[in-house]
């Protein structure tokens, strides 16, 4: 809860012929896991310099339960999920928690207008303007009148990048694409509207199932200076180990 056209293909790279092996052995893999009627996420293979951990499967939407937790709990579970609007797929890589009695969350100001979504059932969205330009994502967390949630700060593509790349208006395939809450909310075209949304429901925004990542980085929450000394210098910030996917600043972040 940080305060932080003309559509032309990309073009990719050419596959050695061990990678073209290794991506059509993939793709026989993705074919075999699909059920009947759940098409897979995404069909083709993304280009070689994007960040893919496992081949492209069918993924179940989590259960309501899974985020029913403390905020402090949930966002470091939330890495590696992965988020699915329309054809877009991106991977969690960086989040933060905001929790109850926590002066840089949103809930400090009570249930207002804005803020109302923070205190609905966990596993619904937040989104809220920043600065009049970005849309940020929030994943509610714990139960309804808690007030808590958790930022989703970066996320790396998964399938649909023409178009995050056309709802981002930026032809590369390079981290600053989602590196960013404002940039995550861009992407998958959102809105306030989406306030209230159950993430655990078939259809619109959901999120999904995703492989653990490995490796935990864990540092200060980013833009809060407002806050109180405790609570700005608090490790609530997380981030997939050894990926680029991450926003600025890295050098506060440390293993976990």
């Amino acid at each position: 809860m940080t305060t932080s056209g003309a559509h032309t293909p990309p073009r990719f790279k050419r596959s050695s012929p061990r990678k073209k092996s290794q991506l059509k052995s993939r793709r026989l893999a993705s074919r075999e896991t699909e059920v009947a009627g759940a098409p897979a996420l995404a069909r083709a293979p993304l280009p070689a310099s994007l960040e893919v951990d496992a081949a492209p499967r069918v993924r179940c939407a989590l259960p309501r339960e899974f985020f029913e937790v403390d905020a402090l709990d949930l966002a470091p579970r939330l890495l590696g999920k992965l988020l699915r609007r329309d054809e877009v797929v991106l991977r969690i890589t960086e989040v933060e928690a905001y929790r109850p009695n926590d002066s840089a969350c949103h809930g400090r100001f009570g249930i207002t207008a804005r803020t109302a979504p923070v205190f609905g059932p966990g596993g619904h969205a937040y989104v809220y303007l920043c600065y009049g330009l970005h849309m940020m994502l929030n994943v509610v967390a714990d139960l309804e009148g808690v007030g808590a949630a958790v930022l989703i700060r970066s996320c790396s593509p998964v399938s649909g990048l023409e178009t995050i790349q056309r709802r981002r208006s930026q032809q590369t395939e390079k981290p600053v694409l989602l590196t960013g809450p404002g940039k995550v909310g861009q992407a998958l075209g959102l809105s306030t509207d989406w306030s209230h949304h159950p993430l655990y429901t078939p259809g619109g925004l959901e999120v999904l199932d995703g492989p653990e990542p490995e490796g935990i980085l864990v540092g200060p929450r980013v833009g809060i200076d407002y806050a109180s000394p405790e609570h700005v210098m608090a490790p609530w910030r997380f981030a997939i180990a050894g990926t680029p996917w991450i926003s600025a600043p890295k050098n506060t972040l440390r293993p976990r």
